[in-house]
């Protein structure tokens, strides 16, 4: 069963949720990655069903079956899929946009939904293939990595008219973004046990199936030098997916890169991690953290906690109060109320209630059919974080293994976090990558844009890059869009970030 010291973890995630901090002081489902990775940790915990502790290698009997039976008929659906206009889309768009349904399980009757935004490029066929994946597990990588963070557009406040992301990585790549697994966004299954059944393993194998045929339907991309990109739980799916690929050789998906930010990569570093933060911050005291340090056991073989670890970790929820944890210094969402006029916009200044206004956007009967969505006329509606999964089956504790091994095949990796993120802080990605016990190529530096500092990286042997992103929280491009462009600016290009 999953160590207790997940325990402390979900008591500052839910002090948070329960606070407000979140979500400006509104309660229900969870509604962003953090929250549902709560919802992980709550359902493991509270109602006893605990993913089952998988290692890393169990991935090679798990998936990696013969998988062509899954390869489907895709002529002429590339054409059906094009999108010729969103609703409030401005004027001037220079780059070709799809959307729509890869099946991924026939007989079940599974489908994950995709938004493909080409490269605003003359010349598209010369860009790399990223495939960008959020978390939670179960978030929306459309509705929030496209329309909050890396997309080409963001919703204004009338949640019916969108403006140009003048960052948006299809600037540089050509982005494709999925919603995975099943039950999540505008993704389904005809068999609602689908939804109970959901984990690491069954997401990595669909997302493997799902680049295949989505490969048949684009052809023209089998060969093209491809990343993985995602944030947060992501960092569970993004080595996971890497691995499927890698144990397939004989797929047409030219892997070259992998990119987590803000990832769970290793949970007991990742837990005593965001302690430290914490304290670091001066959100708990020295007496909180003294205590944690000495009596709470992070190890995943814990199986339970002493009573002074468990008071302290409440002592420490309790001081958080009411902030966002996603960016300890950004305001919170206090007025939600979708406008009926648009409110003025800045890409600079990202506004903290841009969760509802997509979720406006995305609920329009107009827009869905733009985009090719909900189809099959969903039982529910669109959400930013799934409100069908009912359970985790499978989370493995640590996902170190496969990061090392994607370097062991000249996969490049950059594990990147901005710095005012407490959900999943700089500190817990520094204690994780620390583990793989890596020789320092180049020592920790500033990266600058424009003579301004961008942050601080390492680069490790091995193709392996950890950078930092000043002033941006658990969505990095939300909050610091050009420094995130010119992380993957530098990425895909292989090159050092500038210093």
């Amino acid at each position: 069963m999953m160590g207790r010291m997940f325990l402390c973890l979900l008591l500052c995630f839910l002090a948070s949720i329960a606070t407000g901090g979140a979500r400006g002081g509104r309660r229900g489902p969870a509604t962003r990655q953090g929250d549902a990775l709560s919802k992980l940790y709550f359902d493991a915990l509270m109602l006893k069903r605990a993913p089952a502790a998988a290692n890393a290698s169990s991935y090679a009997t798990a998936l990696f079956s013969d998988l062509s039976s899954k390869t489907y008929p895709q002529r002429g659906l590339k054409e059906s899929d094009k999108i010729i206009k969103l609703p409030g889309q401005p004027e001037g768009v220079d780059f070709d946009q799809y959307g729509g349904y890869v099946t991924v399980d026939m007989e079940a009757g599974r489908a994950l939904f995709y938004y493909f935004a080409e490269a605003a490029s003359a010349d598209p066929s010369s860009r790399p293939l990223v495939l960008w994946l959020n978390g939670g597990p179960g978030c929306s990588s459309f509705g929030i990595g496209a329309m909050e963070e890396l997309g080409p557009f963001r919703v204004m406040s009338d949640g019916k008219t969108l403006f140009r992301n003048p960052y948006a990585w299809n600037r540089v790549a050509n982005v494709l973004f999925l919603e995975s697994p099943a039950g999540v966004g505008f993704s389904y299954s005809n068999t609602t046990s689908d939804y109970g059944n959901s984990g690491d393993s069954k997401t990595a194998k669909d997302a493997y199936v799902f680049l295949v045929n989505w490969m048949e339907r684009f052809p023209e991309y089998k060969g093209r030098d491809f990343y993985i990109a995602g944030e947060s739980y992501g960092g569970h799916y993004v080595p996971q997916l890497a691995h499927t690929i890698l144990q397939h050789k004989k797929s047409k998906i030219n892997l070259k890169g992998i990119m987590i930010g803000n990832g769970v990569i290793n949970t007991e570093t990742d837990g005593k991690g965001m302690f430290d933060y914490f304290w670091t911050h001066a959100l708990i005291s020295d007496e909180a953290i003294d205590v944690i340090h000495n009596y709470c056991n992070f190890s995943p073989n814990a199986s339970s906690q002493p009573k002074q670890c468990l008071q302290a970790v409440d002592v420490a929820a309790e001081s958080l109060g009411t902030i966002n944890l996603y960016n300890i210094y950004a305001p919170l969402c206090t007025s939600p109320t979708i406008t009926r006029s648009p409110k003025g916009y800045s890409i600079e200044n990202f506004d903290p209630c841009t969760a509802d206004y997509v979720s406006a956007y995305l609920n329009t009967a107009e827009v869905q059919m733009a985009l090719h969505a909900n189809v099959t006329r969903l039982n529910y509606t669109w959400s930013g974080c799934s409100q069908v999964l009912t359970q985790w089956t499978d989370s493995p504790f640590t996902v170190l293994p496969l990061i090392k091994e994607s370097m062991a095949h000249d996969v490049q990796v950059l594990v990147y976090s901005g710095d005012v993120d407490g959900r999943v802080p700089v500190t817990s990605s520094r204690y994780s990558l620390n583990q793989l016990k890596l020789r320092v190529k180049t020592q920790w530096q500033p990266w600058f844009i424009k003579n301004e500092v961008g942050g601080y990286s390492v680069v490790y042997d091995g193709n392996l890059t950890f950078a930092t992103v000043r002033g941006a929280g658990h969505q990095v491009p939300s909050y610091q869009a050009l420094r995130a462009l010119v992380l993957i600016k530098f990425f895909l290009n292989r090159k050092p970030l500038p210093s």
